[in-house]
């Protein structure tokens, strides 16, 4: 690893915002680069947790918060949430300098709120931020473009640089910035265990400030890798535990995994409710995802071998890196990713949808062999939408992890997941 910034899609989102309000908060999983690139857009940094000063800042953030404040702008206030008290402060600030781009907060855990904390609407913007996505990591051609795709202007043709072997091993990388251009794959692992082990013991503690038994934490988290990109609910992961943890309930289970969610670690996957031609029902059950496919791979000891040879747990993980990959970039464009599934089980993997309405659907296999039915469950999900009420498809997409993009015959798109960018 050097010290070398690299460019994240995120950047132009960011100065963006910091344009628009007056405060912007980063928030998302620890190790995912949010410090990183707030130090590329501000003009001085607090870090709140720095060893030689935390309980002064503290103190400080108690007494005389305005004080913390002092500093070039943009400027960075690195894990605020260790002092919640600065929120407000910042607030506040924001209204009385009546300049927008004062500051950057940068937090890796939601915060409980209090009854006297304001909610920043107007003054502070939200933004989150994830791993990298493969274009970023430099694993994607980016022949291909989603928002382009978007505008009816896309390259129809591309070639994707990725071997099955190759996704496999992006798989237990994942897109973490210290992880990104490591080569040796027992290095480049690491991260990801790292990760995992950061959680149990520590991270999911001070999400709620209720201490937690690790144990059952990293089976928790394994019994969710398990039904990774499946419709789980918690009493499918409770019946899974409780064989082996008799003690555990319903509401046990609840409060693990909210804060589990509260450190960005799970992200699910909502359902996506467009207006239908018929009354058929639309499923509500959101699905499962971990902000970055590597969790679930170290979780279930996943190596890139074991996935070659399992490849219904290969294809699943596989899914959950599209995901990651389509939300990094749908949100560079105002976007959002849902999926689909109605009460005659047709089920579309991903739903994206932009905030002036136009709307994509993407299936999500990693071989070639169902590209074909694939398409065709696309043109259904065509055929079923009102488009008196909402428009047509700006596209329809079999996201793959084979090597050529093009175009089908009926108008469906095959694209590698490896020609893939913003």
């Amino acid at each position: 690893m050097n010290g070398e910034y690299i460019k994240r899609i995120s950047d132009e989102k960011l100065a963006l915002l910091l344009r628009a309000k007056g405060a912007v908060l980063i928030e998302g999983p620890k190790w995912c680069g949010k410090t990183r690139s707030a130090e590329e857009a501000a003009n001085s940094v607090l870090y709140m947790q720095d060893p030689d000063t935390i309980k002064a800042n503290i103190l400080t953030a108690a007494t005389k918060p305005s004080l913390l404040l002092e500093g070039e702008t943009p400027r960075l206030l690195d894990e605020w949430q260790v002092a919640p008290e600065l929120w407000n402060a910042v607030r506040f600030a924001v209204d009385k300098r009546r300049t927008n781009g004062q500051f950057i907060l940068t937090g890796s855990v939601i915060p409980s709120r209090t009854d006297d904390m304001h909610t920043g609407t107007g003054r502070i913007a939200r933004m989150k931020m994830r791993t990298m996505s493969l274009f970023e990591t430099e694993d994607s051609t980016g022949e291909i473009s989603l928002e382009a795709m978007f505008d009816d202007e896309a390259n129809s043709d591309g070639r994707s640089e990725l071997s099955v072997e190759r996704l496999a091993f992006i798989i237990n990388r994942g897109g973490w910035p210290a992880a990104a251009h490591e080569g040796d794959e027992k290095i480049a692992f690491t991260i990801a265990n790292d990760y995992l082990e950061a959680i149990a013991n520590e991270d999911i503690s001070r999400a709620d400030g209720i201490e937690k038994n690790p144990d059952r934490v990293k089976r928790l988290i394994r019994s969710l890798s398990r039904n990774i990109s499946g419709e789980a609910k918690t009493s499918t992961v409770l019946s899974d535990l409780i064989v082996n943890d008799e003690s555990l309930s319903h509401v046990t289970i609840s409060q693990y995994i909210d804060a589990l969610k509260k450190i960005f670690v799970i992200e699910d996957l909502p359902a996506w409710s467009p207006k239908l031609r018929s009354r058929t029902a639309i499923r509500t059950t959101s699905k499962r995802h971990f902000t970055d496919p590597s969790i679930a791979a170290a979780s279930l000891r996943a190596t890139p071998k074991k996935l070659l040879a399992d490849f219904n747990t290969f294809g699943f993980l596989f899914e959950s890196l599209c995901i990651r990959d389509l939300r990094v970039y749908s949100e560079s464009i105002d976007g959002n990713v849902y999926h689909y599934r109605d009460k005659n089980n047709l089920e579309i993997d991903a739903i994206i949808e932009l905030a002036d309405g136009r709307w994509g659907a993407a299936e999500i296999k990693l071989g070639a062999g169902e590209i074909e039915s694939a398409s065709e469950n696309l043109l259904k999900l065509k055929g079923t939408i009102d488009t008196e009420k909402m428009n047509e498809p700006s596209f329809l997409m079999v996201l793959t992890g084979t090597e050529y993009a093009f175009k089908m015959k009926n108008g469906v798109w095959v694209v590698p997941l490896g020609c893939l960018k913003n």
